[in-house]
């Protein structure tokens, strides 16, 4: 039987799971905390088709843009597991402005894309809140991004995150540039795991039998959950000032592939890295992962930042003058390394024990 069309009730996008409602209250939540990230050369605010920036309002003349794009990975399931939202937006900036200064580029702009099933916009603002936070701290401007509801793709409480940014390097300041045998290798402390390994770090949880309200072996007074959201540390500030002082020759962001594949990026294969273990503090998480994981050392090496989140390869003339500058501007500096020829088949990274 048909129904009959004058009791029949009309459809609405609501009904379908999309509250339009809901996206509007949380673009009035976050407008002040993306104003309050606004730098030079923004033009105009949130809510325009398009976000636009001017280059020389922001001091450039002859630039090269850089981009980068990333998300949080699936660090984002323990966010969403523990209910604390606001580190994770955080990460995704730094995973992204990180990029962008190893090309020796200033952070300008930034753009989120949020995507869930079903809105809830508490937990929507204090992610967008962290990442107007992690822009503010690198310097950039968030100008604009998505929010977007899309019931029966993502499950109840379920959300992923994506970033996207551009920053500008004068022409004649771009990195890398030329390394030579005899470069030092300078690595700053990472804040903990950051945002990679977490599909590895969530399967070490699950054997320990702990729950993300445990309190955490490797940290003192807070939850397992809470020491694991830890957000990743942004080096942009600190970075640019050594570029900018000179005696930098090549910037490696440590992420997915540990020290192992992320520092050759930087160079060719006439050389490589030869990095001193047991040269610099590795924060106790990775102690107890490795541990509580029986993961071999050099899986670790290749999956996680183990304790240097940011490496600096620089002039054998600089260094000393470089580390105290990095140490000034708040980094924790370790001499890890040198460059040296590669020797005959042999990879990109070469691991050696430091001298007693």
């Amino acid at each position: 039987m048909t129904a009959d069309p004058q009791t029949r009730k009309g459809l609405s996008y609501r009904d379908s799971g999309v509250d339009i409602d809901a996206g509007d209250a949380l673009v009035k939540a976050i407008a002040p905390a993306a104003a309050a990230s606004k730098r030079p050369g923004v033009m105009g605010g949130l809510g325009g088709f398009g976000a636009l920036f001017d280059l020389k309002a922001a001091g450039f003349e002859d630039p090269i843009l850089v981009a980068s794009t990333d998300g949080v990975g699936t660090k984002l399931k323990i966010a969403i597991d523990t209910g604390i939202h606001d580190g994770v937006g955080i990460d995704l900036v730094a995973m992204c402005v990180n990029d962008l200064v190893a090309q020796g580029a200033t952070p300008l702009f930034f753009l989120d894309y949020y995507a869930t099933g079903k809105l809830d916009v508490a937990a929507a603002r204090a992610v967008v809140e962290g990442i107007a936070k992690g822009c503010a701290e690198a310097g950039c401007a968030l100008i604009g991004g998505e929010t977007a509801e899309m019931p029966g793709l993502y499950q109840k409480g379920d959300y992923d995150l994506a970033g996207f940014t551009v920053g500008a390097v004068a022409r004649d300041a771009l990195l890398p540039v030329e390394l030579r045998a005899g470069d030092v290798i300078l690595g700053l402390g990472s804040s903990g795991v950051h945002s990679n390994g977490f599909s590895l770090a969530r399967k070490i949880v699950e054997r320990s039998g702990l729950g993300w309200e445990a309190p955490a072996p490797f940290a003192p007074g807070r939850s397992l959950g809470e020491a694991l959201l830890t957000p990743t540390r942004i080096y942009v500030k600190s970075t640019l000032a050594a570029i900018k002082a000179g005696g930098v020759k090549a910037v490696a962001h440590i992420t997915g592939g540990g020290l192992t594949e992320n520092v050759p990026r930087v160079y060719g294969e006439a050389l490589s890295a030869e990095i001193r273990l047991g040269s610099w503090s590795r924060p106790p998480v990775f102690d107890w992962l490795q541990q509580t994981g029986d993961v071999d050392p050099e899986e670790m090496l290749r999956v996680f930042n183990s304790g240097i989140g940011l490496t600096l390869i620089v002039d054998p003339a600089r260094a000393e003058a470089l580390r105290a500058l990095l140490t000034a501007e708040g980094e924790t500096v370790f001499e890890i390394g040198r460059m040296i020829p590669r020797p005959a088949g042999a990879a990109g990274v070469v691991y050696r024990e430091a001298e007693a």
